[in-house]
């Protein structure tokens, strides 16, 4: 699928993943809204994907607030239509010493950057992707099991999955769709140093979402499947799976 042209929005744009993704999407041809806390954040990046030939805009958010996160919607709907999300921000609190501890603050904190957020995000831009009768969006999940020291980041990421799930299961009949990818276990800020991927091999497979057939919802994606590959293999290995 070409997406030359379309727009698509990144949040957690600024480094580790959401960089690489943008990245990837500007070189596949798509204009890209990049998404972080701050604008001096994203300089880099704007001035990267600008020399790739391609639109480039940042917005700016906290996303665990709820009105900065519709502001930035708007100020996006503003410029332009999105084609493509991907809701790839995230907060991971730290690792309780005590796994039966239950830090309210971690949990309110963990959902709102990981579920509400991009729900939010997903009631702004699923409208016009319907109108238009196309869409891609694709929510970062994560693997991680068996820590229950890590509980609230655990619970927001099976809720992401969960609602994504049943969400995908209403867009039968449109040229939308909606699938979770999961990154693996990446050295960055968040996945530490001691993680098992460097973060270069989240490349195709957490933006291959971006390039899926219109039948494809509600699937999970696992990056680290595809690492090595070209975009089209991936993306023709992935549809290949789930026949």
């Amino acid at each position: 699928m070409d997406i030359k042209g379309k727009w698509a929005l990144v949040t957690g744009a600024s480094r580790g993943i959401g960089r690489e993704m943008a990245l990837a999407l500007a070189k596949e041809g798509a204009n890209l809204v990049v998404h972080s806390r701050e604008l001096q954040h994203t300089e880099s990046l704007v001035a990267e994907i600008a020399a790739l030939g391609v639109e480039v805009f940042a917005v700016e958010a906290e996303l665990s607030d709820e009105q900065a996160v519709r502001q930035m919607a708007k100020t996006v709907l503003d410029k332009v239509t999105i084609d493509l999300l991907f809701n790839n921000a995230g907060v991971q609190p730290k690792s309780q010493e005590n796994p039966w501890a239950v830090s309210t603050e971690d949990y309110i904190w963990s959902y709102q950057v990981n579920v509400i957020a991009p729900m939010i995000l997903i009631e702004a831009f699923l409208p016009g992707m319907l109108e238009r009768d196309f869409g891609r969006i694709v929510n970062t999940t994560s693997g991680i099991k068996n820590q229950p020291e890590q509980g609230a980041y655990a619970a927001s990421k099976g809720a992401l999955d969960k609602i994504t799930k049943d969400y995908a299961g209403k867009l039968a009949g449109h040229n939308v769709t909606l699938n979770v990818a999961d990154p693996g276990w990446i050295r960055t800020d968040l996945g530490g140093p001691n993680a098992s991927h460097a973060v270069d091999t989240v490349i195709p497979g957490m933006i291959l979402g971006g390039f899926v057939d219109a039948d494809i919802r509600g699937q999970w994606i696992s990056a680290q499947k595809f690492k090595g590959m070209v975009l089209n293999e991936a993306v023709e290995a992935f549809q290949e799976s789930l026949k």
